[in-house]
């Protein structure tokens, strides 16, 4: 039993997480495509490795919000949490909650947002 029926606003609610994920990514995208020297030190990767990752979560956080292959960038950005997740986990040793720095938790939701978008290919505005 629901209180209120507002399964209406589905379609305006995915819009808004395909929007509030490809503005994040969007903006981290630019960071290290931008700085790709310091981002790549940050992350302990080369500076070309960072400049690829930054063009992809750009190019990623573009299709998401547009609704242009949209689970091709849902696809892109949960392979680059998952990527993140891996990184914090195994090679930094970090807590889901870090006592410094940032842990892991909010990965796990942007891989669940993105996950939301891909299995509903983003809702209904998208053009393809």
């Amino acid at each position: 039993m629901e209180l209120i029926d507002v399964t209406f606003l589905s379609p305006v609610a995915l819009l808004l997480l395909r929007i509030s994920v490809g503005m994040v990514f969007f903006s981290s995208g630019k960071s290290h495509a931008i700085n790709p020297k310091e981002r790549g030190e940050s992350m302990g990767m080369p500076a070309s490795a960072a400049m690829v990752l930054g063009i992809t979560e750009m190019l990623a956080a573009v299709s998401i919000i547009l609704g242009i292959f949209t689970q091709v960038g849902a696809i892109l950005i949960m392979i680059t949490m998952l990527g993140a997740i891996y990184k914090k986990i195994f090679e930094w040793k970090t807590g889901f909650y870090a006592e410094e720095g940032f842990g892991w938790h909010y990965d796990v939701i942007f891989f669940i947002a993105a996950f939301i978008i891909l299995t509903t290919n983003g809702g209904l505005y998208t053009i393809y």
